[in-house]
């Protein structure tokens, strides 16, 4: 299966492609870059620009990688920026990036994420499995924003978020009902509110590897959770 590549396209560097991606008109891919398997990414998508730092904001990037995995949507007008400080900024598969999202220098975004249009994430974010984050909200930089979790519309999230969480500035921390239901977690309902709003710690094996690795991220930041 062949890639579909407009030909404004601009793509520079040691950029290396699978198959089945669709690039849109007035795309710039810059190098080293590696791009999985059947995404779109849509017009004005800016891929491998350096990071934006400002203790360092001429850096040499130029063997600074960025790795993109399979089945992901990147909408127009979004930016995606190499590492400054770590080795990779990293997307995983089946992301759905909107109209206008900032990924900064050093993010790990995970597997099924969503993030809605205008979002921008602070340098080194990791945003964690299922993770959904509203429309126009920013999230601080060193943040870990759990499996699962939803963050409000316009909300500015400045501590770690855990997993199952719904973040509304200004109202207690609440469970996010809607991932229990479209992930299917039904039959964990139970330890997963526990967790949520009185930090129980969890019995099932699939719930207890999500807090584990959640809290194990965290810690590398020192930041509080919500």
């Amino acid at each position: 299966m062949c890639n579909s590549i407009h030909e404004s396209a601009i793509i520079e560097g040691d950029v290396v492609l699978g198959q089945g991606n669709n690039i849109g008109p007035n795309c710039v891919l810059y190098g080293p870059l590696r791009i999985g398997d059947n995404n779109l990414i849509g017009p004005n998508v800016v891929i491998g620009t350096p990071g934006q730092d400002t203790r360092n904001p001429r850096y040499d990037s130029s063997q600074c990688k960025v790795e993109i995995g399979s089945n992901n949507i990147i909408r127009e007008f979004t930016a995606i920026q190499k590492p400054c400080y770590k080795d990779i900024t990293r997307l995983g598969d089946g992301i759905y990036l909107m109209q206008g999202v900032h990924i900064p220098h050093d993010a790990i975004i995970e597997n099924d994420v969503v993030i809605t249009p205008m979002v921008v994430l602070g340098g080194i974010s990791n945003i964690l499995r299922g993770a959904n984050l509203g429309m126009g909200c920013t999230i601080h930089q060193h943040s870990v924003v759990g499996h699962f979790s939803i963050v409000a519309t316009g909300a500015a999230l400045t501590k770690n978020l855990k997993p199952f969480s719904r973040y509304i500035p200004g109202k207690p921390l609440s469970v996010n009902e809607y991932a229990i239901e479209k992930f299917g977690f039904h039959r964990f309902s139970d330890e997963i509110r526990a967790y949520v709003l009185r930090n129980d710690r969890p019995i099932s094996a699939e719930i207890l590897l999500m807090v584990d690795d959640f809290e194990h991220k965290s810690k590398q930041f020192g930041r509080g959770c919500y």
